[in-house]
Formats: structure tokens, C-alpha cells, sequence
């Protein structure tokens, strides 16, 4: 292969599906690198043996770290004018608590998801726990908006390391069937479910308490839960010593794309929350070159990667598997449905404050049947997932969120919730919360067992660079309408800017209904038990 002699080539195990592709890795001959490609296959066969107590601990461990961070998303969206008076934060990180955080998520995740599973996912995932509760609890003492900004962006890093070992920890305590589906189905429900409940809590405590309690309040939470995985979170079934896993790490992990793919999901990111902030920094010289690079980087990466392909080497995302068509189209519908959901939690709440001058309190209790109907979601979706087809399932949701920013789009100030905005709230959260199980199932399907952790990367990548490229298309919209509108009272110049955001997102969703009705007509039902 590719001239080299004394290789042993690994081959991921055949699937049925014509979509899916085999992934391998030349592994050199020597005795613990075979006793490590021995320990991998035999673990890939093993159904989990983790008592029922443990299994439904994990999985209240995992979902419940993934609320609280994003529980806490949720307090900085509807707090962020309190905060920013309070830290005197300048106007140019003005939105940076929000989307510093998603920055380095998105730049840390396939990084971190290639040493979980190099290096166990449990420990990845304590290590990320520990981390997320130590900088929420650090941010709650902030004095200046730059600190603020820092530990929201090392939290970032926290959770990029929870959210890539979360999918390979279910993998291990769940065989495929209903049991995993659910457990995906809670680890998707946590995530929305807290952002929505945050912005609730959020708006009470605002109000009543200041916005550093709901820090102190997820903080402690999430501290707690750390220390339950320590005794809930499954061992790695391959029970390597730490030489071993040395050893994996050197031959396993595509160091270089890793680094090439975090390099250029930082620098996109950080671009877009700049030009979230001020649409004009496009103009400065180092924005161009940092444009520049990341765009370079695309095409460098995608080289890399045909040629670790070409070599039998590890690749972090080889390039075969974008021809797989549910894979492809699931990473494309995940980002531009987590864009659009997000997006909108963030443009609901600024209308029926800035515009319908409403509190952060009344703001967020408007937003509550948003959070019922996730639960209502999330909380099916495992049950019925694999009853029906993929295809549907996306499609339909998707058409039904789109129905969201129409709505809001269209409303006058001037109606009454229950005329418009109720409906709307009702809608949002519908497809979101069927991806987190249809997506997980359909992209950890196609990495193998041993791969899970980079699987769950992968998926999240997709989620985070949506809602960092939501926030920064949507208010770069907004923004350039409400300028352009300036010769209008200041209320109609900021509500002609939301609706040709909540626009917008309406276009967003429907371009999920044609990516599902193209990428996923040959997937059939997913999340099917294994025989």
C-alpha cells in the first residue's frame, strides 16, 4: 500500500449500506501495536455489560453536565445588557460572552474527540467536567468583562472535551437499539432543554437576584455531577496501561488534521464573532488575512486528508466519507438548524424586549413553551426513532420549524402573544431536538466502535459552527437593516432588522427541508437494534 512494507492494514467492519465507506489504518508490525489492534477488534464484539443503575447514572451524569452549560448560555443571553453595564464590557465584546464560548467549543472538538479515543473517553470526559464547573464558578466572580470573556472561552474548551467523550461513554454502556436511542435522545434534550431553561431562570434572577447567581446555581451542579462520574462512568472496556495508550495516541490520532481542522474552525469562528460585533472590522487588514489563511486552510486540510487516505494512515475526517449521503447531509442540516434555533431564542428575546419593551422576566416566561416542547420532543424521539424514516423525520421537522421565524417575521408589535408569537415558540425547538438522536445515530454509525468519541465530535463541530455562524449572519442582517433604516424612529429601525433576520432563519430551515429531501431519500429507519 502506497509502497510500504510491513504494515498491517485495519479495515473498519463491512456495512450493508451502499452509502457507507471502510476507514483504515496502517499500523506498523510490532508486538503491542498488535496487541492494541487485537484488544480493538475484540472490544467492537463485546455487548456491554453495565448494571441498569450505572447505565441511567451516566446517562443523568452526561445530560446533566450538558444542561448546565448550556443552562448558563442561556443566563448570558438574557443578561447580557446587565452584565455588560455591570463589567462595563466595551461595546466591542459586547456579544462575545455569548459566542466566545461556542469559539472554542468548535476549535477544540475533533481534537478532543481524537484523544478521548486514544486515551479513554472517561477520562476526557472528568477531565472536561471538572473544567466547565471550574470556570463557571470562576466567571461568577468576574470584576472586568475580559475576564468574563477568558473563562467563558477556557469553559468552551471544557466542553468540547465533555461533548466529544459523551457520545463514545453511551456507545460503551448502551448496545444499538432502544436503550442507546434513548440515551442520544437525552444527551440532545439536555442541551436545548438547558439553553431554554436558562433563559428563564435566567430572567428571574436577573431580576430579583443579579445575574451572578445563576452562575454560582449551574456551577455548584455541575461540580456535584463531576464528582458522580468519578463512580458512575464506565472504565474503557480495552483496559490499557498508560504505555499502551502513548502508543495508540502516536499511530492512532491524525495529529496534523486535527490541528489543521481546530486551527481553521478557530479562526472562522473568531472571524464571525468579530464581524457579529462590527460588520466593518471586514475592512481592517488583519481581518483579510486571517480570511485569507482560513480559507487556505480548507483546501490544505482537505489535501492532507487524501493523502493519509492514499498512505493507509490515519485520517481524522478521510474524504470518502462525504460521499456517504445521510453523512453529509446530517452535518450540513444539524448546522443550519442549530443556527436557525439559537438564533432565534436570541432575536424572540430582544423582540419582546426592545421592541414590545417587555422585562427579561416577562421576555423569558414568553419563551417557556419552547422549553415544554423540547422536553416533549426529546423525550419521544428514542421511543419512535427507529419506526420511522430518517427521511421524515428531518424533513417534516424541519418544514414544522420553519414555521417559527414565518410567524415571527410576520407578527405585528402591537398582537398579543397568544396571536403569533405563542405559536412560534411552539415550533422552534421541533427539529433541533429530533437531529440530537437522528444525527448522533446516523454520523456515530459510521466510525467505528473504537471511534465513538470522534463521532460525537464530529456531530457537535456540525452543531457548534452552526450557531456561531447563526449569531454572526443574523446580527451582521440585523444590523445592516437597522442602519439602512435609520430615517425611522429607533423601535421600527430595530424591528425592520429582526424580521429580515427572523427572514432569514425562515430560508435557513427551508434549506434543511431540500438537504434532507436530497441527502437522506436512500436512509431508511435508523437507531434499529442489533442482532
Amino acid at each position: 500500500m502506497g509502497g510500504q512494507t510491513e504494515t498491517l492494514v485495519a479495515v473498519a467492519p463491512a456495512r450493508e449500506s451502499s452509502d457507507q465507506h471502510y476507514v483504515t489504518a496502517a499500523i506498523p508490525l510490532e508486538a503491542l501495536q498488535t496487541t492494541l489492534t487485537t484488544r480493538s477488534r475484540a472490544s467492537q464484539h463485546v455487548a456491554p455489560s453495565v448494571p441498569r443503575l450505572q447505565k441511567a447514572t451516566v446517562v443523568l451524569q452526561l445530560s446533566g453536565v450538558n444542561l448546565c452549560s448550556s443552562a448558563v448560555s442561556g443566563c448570558v443571553i438574557v443578561s447580557l445588557p446587565t452584565m455588560a453595564a455591570d463589567l462595563s464590557l466595551p461595546e466591542s465584546l459586547a456579544f462575545w460572552p455569548s459566542s466566545v464560548t461556542s469559539l472554542g467549543t468548535a476549535a477544540a472538538l475533533l481534537l478532543a474527540g481524537s484523544v478521548a479515543d486514544a486515551f479513554g473517553a472517561r477520562a476526557v470526559e472528568l477531565v472536561g467536567c471538572f473544567t466547565i464547573a471550574a470556570f463557571m464558578l470562576g466567571a461568577s466572580g468576574a470584576t472586568t468583562g475580559y475576564q468574563l470573556v477568558a473563562m467563558r472561552a477556557i469553559q468552551g474548551v471544557g466542553a468540547a472535551l465533555h461533548l466529544s467523550s459523551s457520545v463514545a461513554l453511551v456507545t460503551q454502556s448502551f448496545p444499538k437499539g432502544k436503550g442507546r436511542n434513548i440515551a442520544f435522545a437525552c444527551l440532545g434534550l439536555s442541551q436545548p432543554l438547558g439553553f431554554s431553561f436558562g433563559l428563564v431562570i435566567g430572567g428571574v434572577l436577573v431580576d430579583a437576584a443579579g445575574w451572578r447567581v445563576g452562575w454560582y446555581l449551574f456551577g455548584g451542579i455541575t461540580l456535584f455531577l463531576s464528582f458522580l462520574g468519578l463512580w458512575a462512568l464506565p472504565h474503557d472496556p480495552e483496559n490499557l496501561v498508560f504505555q499502551e495508550r502513548l502508543v495508540r495516541a502516536k499511530t492512532k490520532i491524525d495529529w496534523v488534521g486535527a490541528l489543521l481542522a481546530s486551527a481553521f474552525m478557530a479562526i472562522l469562528c473568531y472571524l464571525l464573532a468579530m464581524l457579529s460585533s462590527d460588520v466593518n472590522v471586514i475592512r481592517n487588514t488583519d481581518t483579510i488575512v486571517l480570511l485569507c489563511f482560513s480559507v487556505l486552510m480548507l483546501p490544505v486540510f482537505v489535501g492532507w486528508m487524501y493523502r493519509q487516505q492514499r498512505l493507509g494512515r490515519p485520517a481524522l475526517i478521510p474524504n470518502s466519507l462525504w460521499k456517504n449521503a445521510p453523512f453529509s447531509a446530517i452535518c450540513g442540516i444539524t448546522a443550519l438548524s442549530f443556527a436557525a434555533v439559537n438564533a432565534m431564542e436570541l432575536f424572540s428575546s430582544l423582540f419582546f424586549q426592545e421592541i414590545q419593551h417587555l422585562s427579561a422576566l416577562q421576555s423569558s416566561l414568553r419563551i417557556l413553551p419552547s422549553l415544554a416542547v423540547g422536553i416533549l420532543v426529546g423525550i419521544t424521539s428514542g421511543f419512535f426513532v427507529d419506526r420511522i424514516r430518517a427521511l421524515w423525520l428531518v424533513s417534516v421537522s424541519a418544514a414544522l420549524t420553519a414555521g417559527s421565524p414565518l410567524l415571527m417575521a410576520l407578527i405585528q408589535p402591537s398582537w398579543p402573544y397568544w396571536t403569533g408569537a405563542f405559536q412560534a415558540q411552539l415550533l422552534c425547538p421541533i427539529n433541533a431536538n429530533i437531529l440530537f438522536t437522528v444525527g448522533l445515530i446516523i454520523i456515530s454509525d459510521v466510525f467505528t466502535e473504537d471511534m465513538q468519541a470522534l463521532a460525537g465530535a464530529v456531530f457537535n463541530t456540525s452543531s457548534q459552527f452552526g450557531t456561531a455562524l447563526g449569531y454572526a449572519v443574523l446580527q451582521i442582517i440585523s444590523t445592516l437593516v437597522t442602519r439602512n433604516h435609520s430615517w425611522m424612529e429607533e423601535t421600527h429601525a430595530l424591528l425592520e432588522g429582526y424580521r429580515a433576520s427572523f427572514w432569514a432563519l425562515f430560508s435557513f430551515m427551508m434549506t434543511c427541508v431540500v438537504i434532507s429531501a436530497l441527502g437522506l431519500r436512500k436512509a431508511g429507519k435508523v437507531g434499529l437494534k442489533q442482532e
